[in-house]
């Protein structure tokens, strides 16, 4: 696939990353991992970094080693510095349905990858210092039909799991679909969107199917097909989300937060992103569209 602007080199990457720096967004498809730079709601060049079907994609941000790039796919968990010409490479041979960064109940990073495995397995995943080697690998627990995981949540057929412990621990609903575990934990079901207060809080009913959230009070979900955006400080209800358009008439899949960004990508593979002053969006020209990440690069 040509990328959106097929003539820019890399110092003019640079140059168009600008005072606003410059983030990309990894989306994963059933053909492959599109990257798509950023620079605020700017949105730059594409291109395909990985032409193998990935189900899930995540960004591991590391203290003193380059970040890495995840995917969860059917051959297994595959991995890629981030940088100007990420290479993916398999890590294992397990089949994976979704990975994403570790954290621990007080939401800080430890450094490592949650990853569900297909057969339901759910691991922690740690690397060498400073490279994309497998330090460790370890096997947290099982649940049924994993779907998603974020921080120290996994979505699963029957519900919530929280790994807690060395092990994983069930925490209720059913039929969910996505999670969101940096900050408040969120959880998207077949049911409702929820919120973790006392117990399992409803903002909404209807079929939940994305939810996303930066750990700093913002949250997008996805309910019925409509986009909502957690707009309350401090707050979870209902009266705290409000509806939002995108710029095109799709439905939004994969939900994500950058410095300072949020992005919706629909499932006719259009990127949307918002910095602030509303949506803009560019044309990927994939579908099958099962996730997205994003990674700070400058």
């Amino acid at each position: 696939m040509a990328p959106a602007e097929d003539d820019i080199s890399i110092d003019e990457k640079r140059v168009y990353a600008g005072s606003a720096g410059r983030t990309d967004a990894y989306v994963a498809t059933g053909t492959g991992i599109v990257r798509v730079s950023l620079s605020a709601d700017k949105v730059g060049a594409f291109d395909m970094v990985a032409r193998d079907p990935a189900r899930d994609v995540a960004v591991l941000a590391r203290d003193g080693s380059t970040d890495l790039a995840a995917a969860a796919t059917p051959d297994g968990l595959a991995v890629a510095a981030v940088g100007e010409d990420p290479a993916f490479s398999s890590v294992d041979d397990d089949p994976a349905v979704a990975v994403g960064p570790a954290r621990g109940r007080d939401g800080s990073r430890d450094g490592s990858l949650l990853v569900a495995r297909e057969g339901g397995a759910v691991e922690r995943v740690a690397f060498a210092d400073g490279g994309t080697a497998v330090a460790s690998t370890t096997r947290l627990g099982s649940v049924a039909e994993p779907r998603a995981v974020d921080g120290a949540l996994v979505a699963a057929a029957d519900g919530v799991y929280r790994v807690a412990g060395g092990g994983v621990e069930d925490v209720g609903l059913d039929d969910a679909r996505d999670v969101a575990g940096a900050g408040m934990p969120l959880a998207a079901t077949g049911a409702g969107l929820y919120w973790l207060g006392n117990g399992w809080m409803t903002v909404c009913e209807g079929a939940a199917e994305a939810v996303a959230a930066d750990g700093d009070g913002h949250a997008m979900a996805v309910v019925e097909g409509e986009l909502f955006v957690h707009s309350g400080a401090g707050e979870w209800g209902d009266e705290t989300w409000e509806p939002t358009d995108l710029p095109v008439d799709e439905e939004a899949v994969a939900l994500g937060y950058g410095p300072g960004v949020s992005v919706a990508v629909t499932a006719a593979g259009t990127l949307c992103v918002d910095a602030g002053d509303g949506w803009r969006h560019q044309v990927v020209g994939v579908r099958d569209v099962s996730g997205v990440a994003l990674a700070a690069v400058e």
